[in-house]
């Protein structure tokens, strides 16, 4: 073999021998060593510009929604206001709310207790109110006890004694009771504390409004004998027309002298109207919690 043929049987050889390198990787050539992608990727669509037609569609079926909803909810209100401006012309508003306040709370029987449920403070055109009706019981019935119901305000209540003592009701029958900050819990301390009276006739003394509710739950408390004395407005039966002109009424203001409906019974029936709408809202509550 001549020196060229040697030659080329070496580099043949070198060529076709593998070597490999034992020592281990470091940690900076792992990404060397990695393989690369030789395949290109294809460009990938726009998800976001693909969703911007489905949101501006389903933000228009939420606006449309949203002003049918409010669009019902203005008619309801609307239809409802209209009714009761029309009622206040009326002296329906009046006799629902007597309706209330006699239904359940007449009584044939002689009280051996006068209940007071006390519900706002001292001075009050509420508890004045029911203090007179209170006091006027207590003068009825000579024997009867008087039992202040009130929630925990000493200092209301010690206005309330001197006001029913002011009125002729001898101290030593009026008894108190400190605990209740609603009508069932009332009735429920009141039946606690004093049980004797859950057999005896006792008249309560509340608001018109609140008689019906208030008898209902203490009879439902135990109390086998209740009446009740709701604590009605009496009405002025007076001619309050006046002279405009005289008064000195400017001529662009319209005359309402002679219309005594719409100066005072208007508004005062549309206040009632308000307060029987509480009322019975209270009376559907109660009813769901079994109180009545």
């Amino acid at each position: 073999m001549n020196l060229s043929g040697l030659l080329f049987f070496s580099i043949s050889i070198c060529h076709n021998l593998q070597v490999v390198d034992t020592t281990p990787p470091r940690e900076h050539d792992n990404a060397f060593f990695q393989t690369p992608n030789i395949i290109p990727s294809l460009p990938q669509q726009n998800t976001s510009l693909c969703r911007i037609p489905y949101i501006r569609k389903t933000m228009q079926n939420i606006i449309l929604y949203t002003k049918r909803i409010f669009r019902w909810i203005f008619l309801v209100l609307g239809v409802f206001s209209f009714l009761l401006i029309l009622l206040s012309f009326t002296r329906i508003p009046y006799d629902v709310c007597s309706w209330l306040g006699t239904s359940k709370s007449t009584y044939t029987f002689k009280p051996d207790a006068i209940v007071f449920l006390g519900g706002s403070g001292m001075p009050s055109e509420a508890n004045l109110i029911r203090l007179y009706y209170t006091s006027a019981l207590a003068e009825t019935y000579p024997e009867s006890k008087v039992l202040i119901v009130h929630p925990k305000d000493t200092a209301v209540i010690d206005l309330m004694r001197e006001e029913l003592m002011l009125r002729r009701v001898d101290s030593s029958r009026i008894l108190t009771e400190k605990s209740g900050t609603n009508t069932r819990e009332q009735a429920m301390t009141v039946a606690d504390d004093f049980p004797d009276l859950l057999t005896k006739n006792i008249v309560i003394v509340t608001s018109t409004e609140n008689m019906r509710r208030t008898v209902q739950t203490f009879r439902k408390a135990g109390f086998l004998h209740v009446g009740g004395q709701a604590s009605f407005e009496n009405a002025m039966f007076v001619d309050l027309g006046f002279d405009y002109k005289k008064l000195g009424g400017k001529p662009f203001v319209p005359d309402v002298s002679s219309y005594q409906s719409l100066r005072y019974n208007f508004w005062n029936y549309l206040k009632l109207e308000i307060t029987c709408l509480r009322e019975f809202t209270a009376i559907a509550y109660y009813k769901m919690n079994g109180w009545i």
